[in-house]
């Protein structure tokens, strides 16, 4: 019998902690991004890796502000369950599939992560690895893997019980929804999921949105693993630099790549699925046993992600988990590789439908040398648990409940679709989502609160510029009527629209590329009301145009402003330091240091990130002994991005200047090829996910 139920699921946890309030006006360096060129790569492709990247993540915020102290902390969870299958999802945190147990075996399918660590993984920095991950936009991430979802039961033929996962995704400016469901009996669950491009609002819409969708699905790593699927050939990308390489698989330069432990180092394979070919991902163990995934046409992509074995790629997995914890991630999405986004008309939608369950299929021809006998026992298996033909009937079956109205609201998401609604309802444009998407005005909270005001009166509210802003907006037609509502006529006795406008107009302004004008609004918003929000903005576009006098003063007048906001300490280090301003960063430190007896000063000064910047900034001075201090096993940078090299090359930096200091030679490629042979990076500080330059 099919059930769905609320329950709470208790695992130890760290803090989120709240979003950074500063908006993201620039994004760092995507790994993702091949560089040079794309030999063999084909041209559609090639089309669809430079179309539709994002500058920005605006108009979301980061999520930097957690922390590495894990205490138990109880999560809701929907439950959905057969008398084969139990699936478990983390409703609080981008509706992420977490588990998926086979209850006759008492298998679990997926790798389950035993806590909840964010690390700087995504777009918006905080991420966590286990489960499923629903990932929709653009590339790095979706702007929910730590954000609630809608959530809401619906019924579907005979009463089945649905779980719809739904909300409005801000970048693309369309909703989304995963409708999850386990029939009687099923060995499968199901997830079908429908992205919409709403029609045009006043001919202001492009024709098209650049759109992306990935299914990213952990599962256990262990000697045995083979990862296999219905291809001959894949798209490798490796994290050192370089671009896209077509290879034959298995075997890549000798190497079984089916077997991710054979690999030393992070890599991603995207395997090319001929048209004509269903489309499935399976990763199994030495008794051919364990997740399979497969898909409707739609969802074209099939990927296999690996930390790989080296020490840093080790280090990853610890500090995403536990120790002894090790996944692989097998993932499924709508273009090839994962660097693409395709273009989606406007006016249409687009669905499919995924299906999860056990495979078990024999182990001497899983993991025999001959490659396509593997892959023709699982597929054959895979026909028997569920065919083709099947799966695309099941997506006919699902299509009438689509839009079926909700029986029940689990869960409320974020305010902005319900803005959204509002905002259409007050000009007469058409709605942008049916009957089966609800987002009411209780989903509104004070983020919202601004937007509501200016549509409704005509002018943005003030507000106390030592709080905290949030909620920004970049849609054209939010701009448009904020634009509107700034314009003074002092003809007319008109008041100089508030501090608070002028920051939002900015942000705005700039996201659309106008820098110089965005500028112009934040020193309007400075004379309004002195205030460390524009302040920063200012010192940002002043360090992008090399005005670094400027950008100096102006971050000092910021952190004068708001001394306890970590988020803007931060990038007040990381800008000073690489202008060569690194006296003044520590000046700014010591101050800091000085006002110890205030609780959040001393918790600033003993974060990792602070803690790194003082050594980068140390060795900097040359001021050996302070650097060495941070070598002591206790430096921990709770929000390390993927990819990043800092500690690691902290160390060496530090010996190449001791040894040069102490010999007398020069800092040159020999001492630096002396240090790295004779100066192995320690574990702790060891995060490499690439070779060795």
């Amino acid at each position: 019998m099919s059930e769905l139920r609320v329950e709470t699921l208790l695992m130890p946890a760290a803090d989120l902690g709240p979003e950074n309030p500063l908006p993201p006006l620039m994004t760092g360096r995507d790994l993702h991004v091949p560089e040079g060129p794309l030999p063999g790569i084909p041209d559609e492709m090639r089309r669809n890796i430079t179309y539709g990247r994002v500058s920005s993540i605006l108009p979301y915020t980061m999520q930097d502000g957690y922390n590495r102290d894990r205490r138990p902390c109880e999560f809701q969870v929907a439950v959905l369950e057969n008398e084969i299958l139990r699936a478990t999802f983390l409703l609080e945190f981008g509706g992420r599939l977490w588990s998926l147990v086979h209850k006759p075996s008492g298998r679990e399918l997926l790798d389950r992560n035993p806590v909840f660590q964010p690390a700087n993984l995504a777009l918006r920095n905080a991420w966590f690895s286990g489960g499923v991950e629903w990932n929709i936009g653009t590339i790095g991430h979706s702007p929910f893997t730590c954000s609630p979802l809608f959530a809401a039961r619906v019924e579907g033929s005979e009463g089945m019980p649905i779980l719809r996962l739904y909300e409005w995704e801000r970048i693309r400016q369309v909703p989304f929804q995963i409708d999850a469901y386990l029939p009687d009996g099923s060995p499968v669950l199901f997830i079908c999921v429908r992205i919409t491009n709403p029609p045009p609002e006043d001919g202001r819409r492009q024709t098209e949105v650049p759109m992306y969708w990935w299914s990213n699905i952990a599962v256990p790593e262990t000697e045995s693993t083979r990862v296999i699927v219905p291809a001959t050939s894949a798209y490798s990308f490796g994290y050192a630099g370089g671009g896209l390489a077509r290879v034959e698989i298995p075997r890549v330069r000798g190497v079984d790549v089916s077997y991710p432990t054979n690999i030393g180092r992070a890599a991603d394979f995207f395997f090319h699925i001929e048209d004509d070919t269903r489309r499935w991902i399976t990763a199994l163990d030495e008794e051919g046993r364990g997740l399979i995934q497969a898909s409707t046409a739609r969802l074209k992509g099939r990927k296999l992600f690996l930390w790989g074995t080296g020490e840093g790629g080790r280090r990853w997995q610890t500090f995403l988990a536990e120790p002894g914890h090790a996944y692989i991630e097998i993932q499924a999405g709508l273009a090839r590789t994962q660097l693409e986004h395709l273009p989606m008309p406007t006016g249409t939608s687009w669905s499919w439908l995924e299906a999860y369950g056990l495979m078990e299929a024999d182990p001497a021809r899983v993991h025999g040398a001959d490659w396509p006998a593997a892959v023709e026992d699982v597929g054959a298996r895979l026909d028997v648990l569920i065919s083709s033909q099947e799966l695309e009937a099941e997506l006919v079956h699902q299509r009438p409940w689509l839009d079926a109205a909700p029986a029940e609201l689990i869960q409320r998401g974020s305010g902005w679709g319900a803005l959204e609604r509002l905002r259409r309802e007050a000009i007469g444009e058409p709605p942008f989502a049916g009957d089966g998407l609800i987002f009411d005005d209780a989903s509104l909270t004070s983020a919202q609160a601004p937007w509501v005001h200016v549509l409704e009166h005509g002018e943005f509210p003030d507000a106390d510029p030592t709080v905290a802003p949030s909620g920004y907006v970049i849609q054209p037609a939010w701009r448009e009527l904020l634009e509107r509502s700034v314009q003074v006529d002092p003809e007319q006795g008109a008041e100089e629209a508030t501090w608070f406008a002028w920051l939002h107009l900015g942000v705005m302004r700039y996201a659309s590329g106008e820098v110089e004008r965005a500028r112009e609004a934040w020193e309007r918003s400075m004379t309004v009301c002195a205030n460390p929000w524009a302040a920063r903005n200012l010192a940002l576009v002043a360090w992008e145009v090399g005005r670094l006098d400027e950008a100096t003063a102006r971050y000092v007048q910021a952190l004068q402003m708001a001394p306890t906001l970590l988020p803007l300490m931060i990038e007040c280090g990381q800008k000073l330091i690489a202008m060569g301003r690194v006296q003044t960063w520590l000046d700014l430190l010591d101050v800091a240091s000085a006002d110890g007896q205030v609780q959040e000063m001393a918790g600033l000064r003993r974060a990792g990130r602070i803690r790194l910047l003082e050594g980068q900034a140390a060795l900097a001075t040359g001021d050996l002994d302070r650097v060495a201090s941070l070598f002591d096993g206790t430096l921990v940078v709770d929000d390390l991005r993927e990819g990043e090299v800092s500690l690691s090359q902290l160390w060496y930096d530090y010996h190449m200047q001791r040894l040069s200091r102490l010999e007398d030679v020069p800092v040159d490629d020999a001492l630096e090829a002396r240090v790295r042979r004779e100066y192995p990076v320690p574990a702790f500080l060891d995060f490499r996910i690439s070779a060795e330059r």
